[in-house]
């Protein structure tokens, strides 16, 4: 099997959770990722709350002191995945967690936008993607919710690391929960707007006449298939309606496009 998790955006989906692939994450980070043993979270530490994910550039390229990518998934506000590398990353540093020490190469790391201040909460549809999207995780790779640990439970020497800021024991407890099917699903995009005109919802990937509609209502040109270009506009778009930037065309971003003239 690959050491490259190119599962990961697809398993994430199926679990009816937001994702935003970034480009070239299937082959940024390197291929010496081993079995996946879990996932450690953490947190961005910064500041900014008017917008969904302003740290993914730093995930991306890294800082002077260590190179990127800085994380396999970055976690925005809105409860978008961003899927940032398929191969290790530069997330965990010196740590254990159930006997395992080779953090980088054995767990996925999500960083999550939060600046771990007590007046800045974690927004619900965040925190509830959080915890979906360790779940998915972790069923694909045959784990437990034990297999999930926050960036302070890793790091050593104990008290290295203060993030992501939750209660682990209660996220496990959350994430156990999924795994065993005592939460709720997650409500789901409809396939197509379910009355007027039926327009299929589009995402990257996508291709054809609606596709092509949509460029030409977002001023892209020449029309093809629907790319990073196309989900960059869509995202700026929903931001300016002030609807949630996912980069999914459903009924409600069908219907303010239509307010273009």
């Amino acid at each position: 099997m690959s050491p490259r998790l190119h599962w990961l955006p697809d398993v994430l989906e199926g679990a009816g959770l937001k994702v935003a692939r970034q480009p070239g994450w299937e082959t940024r980070g390197s291929d010496t990722m081993g079995p996946i043993r879990g996932v450690i979270c953490h947190y961005t530490a910064t500041p900014d709350r008017t917008k969904v994910m302003p740290t993914l550039g730093l995930l991306i390229r890294g800082r002077d002191d260590l190179p990127g990518p800085l994380s396999q998934l970055g976690l925005g506000r809105d409860g978008t995945y961003f899927v940032i590398a398929s191969g290790k990353a530069n997330h965990a540093g010196r740590g254990a967690w159930n006997g395992i020490e080779t953090g980088n190469s054995s767990f996925i790391g999500i960083e999550a936008e939060n600046s771990g201040r007590r007046d800045d909460p974690w927004p619900p549809i965040q925190l509830d993607a959080y915890h979906r999207g360790v779940a998915a995780i972790l069923a694909f790779v045959g784990r437990t919710a034990a297999s999930c640990c926050g960036h302070a439970e890793w790091a050593l020497p104990a008290g290295r690391k203060s993030d992501p800021g939750l209660d682990m024991h209660a996220f496990r407890q959350n994430v156990a929960a999924i795994l065993g099917g005592a939460a709720p699903p997650p409500p789901i995009i409809p396939r197509a707007e379910p009355t007027g005109k039926g327009r299929p919802t589009l995402r990257r990937g996508d291709e054809g006449e609606h596709v092509h509609a949509l460029q030409a209502k977002l001023g892209i040109a020449p029309p093809g298939p629907f790319g990073p270009k196309t989900e960059a506009a869509v995202r700026d778009f929903q931001r300016g309606k002030g609807m949630v930037p996912d980069g999914i065309v459903g009924p409600k971003t069908w219907l303010a496009l239509d307010q273009l003239r």
